[in-house]
């Protein structure tokens, strides 16, 4: 007769962590042992492995919430009593510096200077405004004093462009309007040349206005007033078909919005890219265009526009 001895150790658990973040594995192992007084019999130790998953949250992953675009109603989008008022100030200070150039031309009977003067300020408010919106695209970010804003709402512009014909007018334009009123006003008490005052008017006038062009050239032509539609199919105004280009990666190209006039010497000489080459290997800093295109610079399509309804 032989008599058995069983003997049982205490069950532990064995965690082991995954390599997903969200996911470990418990096991539970139980061993026992076995002896015989009559006969020695090697040990027997088993390993039994339960496997079972527990979900955990995840405290080293912070979970961040997605930020959407910005509601039609969202008051990011309207325009403010300062918003108009800036506004209404530039377009004044426009009206007059235009009634100073007609009386200035009239009394020298000089008109064809002044006209020219005009065509400069046209193509030169074209320039400065690729170089602008070049500038805040690639360099700089939130925390830039002056520009911040400016940047960061340019980069929300990438993501959804759309957005931009959702903003109300005096909303879009009043920060440029803000900037002509206090340019432009000193230059119009000062100077009395019609050639001078033409140029002026006409450059001011373009960049002030160049985000509502800028916003017309992300609107569908059934939308947009037949006069727009023709100036942009004219090439006076920056069309849609133009100004796509510059939503594509690699964003690097047609960054002027008043006509897009300058945007083929630009990028075809390859303006820009020379000087970011400058800008690096004098500070070394590089453009955010070298990069990958981030998130912020994927574009996300309309739902409102999106969605079909079927009667």
């Amino acid at each position: 007769m032989s008599i058995l001895k069983q003997h049982r150790c205490p069950s532990r658990s064995l965690t082991h962590i995954s390599t997903s973040p969200r996911l470990h594995l418990v096991a539970r192992l139980t061993c026992s042992a076995t002896t015989t007084t009559t006969k020695p019999k090697s040990s027997q130790n088993q390993l039994v492995i339960e496997p079972r998953l527990e979900t955990k949250p995840d405290s080293i992953t912070p979970i961040i919430p997605s930020v959407g675009p910005p509601l039609s109603n969202d008051p990011s989008l309207q325009s403010t009593w300062s918003h108009r008022a800036w506004v209404a100030s530039g377009c004044t200070t426009l009206f007059f510096s235009l009634a100073k150039t007609v009386t200035g031309a009239a009394d020298t009977h000089m008109w064809f200077e002044p006209i020219v003067g005009g065509y400069v300020g046209y193509v030169l408010a074209d320039l400065l405004s690729g170089v602008y919106h070049w500038g805040i695209d690639n360099y700089g970010d939130a925390t830039t004093p002056i520009f911040g804003s400016q940047i960061e709402g340019f980069q929300g512009h990438h993501k959804w462009p759309w957005t931009i014909t959702r903003r109300q007018f005096a909303n879009n334009l009043h920060a440029l309007a803000r900037s002509i009123t206090l340019t432009v006003l000193p230059i119009e008490i000062l100077c009395n040349d019609p050639v001078i005052q033409g140029f002026v008017i006409v450059c001011a006038g373009c960049i002030m206005f160049s985000q509502q062009f800028h916003a017309w050239s992300h609107g569908t032509k059934s939308k947009l007033p037949p006069l727009v539609v023709a100036l942009q199919d004219a090439g006076v105004l920056v069309s849609r078909s133009q100004h796509s280009a510059h939503h594509r990666p690699p964003y690097n190209s047609n960054y002027c919005i008043v006509s897009g006039v300058c945007n083929e010497f630009l990028d075809k000489n390859k303006v820009f890219e020379a000087l970011e080459m400058i800008i690096f290997f004098k500070l070394g800093v590089r453009p955010r265009s070298w990069s990958e295109p981030g998130a912020e610079w994927i574009e996300e399509m309309d739902e409102a526009q999106s969605q079909v309804t079927v009667h």
